[in-house]
């Protein structure tokens, strides 16, 4: 507890995370509601390239926000990385 009180334990990682899962559903949903929304709002006239711009949110918007979710990580594991780089060089040093 006093490691995170004294921020040397991040929490947002573990937000970017929730985020991802939050994003991933919400782009699944909003892909196969513009497919299915796109059929009924005609009555089974769908144009394609409706139905085409809902499967690309479907397949490509989780790809999107995984790729934004660990751009935001790599920055928590440089700073990991680099604080164990320092314990190491002042633990040698004395």
């Amino acid at each position: 507890m006093s490691d995170f009180l004294a921020f040397r334990r991040m929490i947002t990682p573990l937000i970017v995370q929730v985020v991802f899962w939050v994003g991933t559903v919400a782009s699944v949903v909003a892909g196969l509601i513009m497919i299915t929304g796109d059929f009924t709002e005609r009555y089974g006239s769908a144009r394609g390239t409706d139905v085409l711009l809902g499967l690309a949110v479907l397949l490509v918007g989780p790809l999107l926000i995984r790729v934004y979710c660990e751009l935001l990580i790599l920055a928590f594991r440089m700073n990991e990385t680099l604080s164990d780089i320092r314990t190491s060089l002042t633990g040698s040093d004395e």
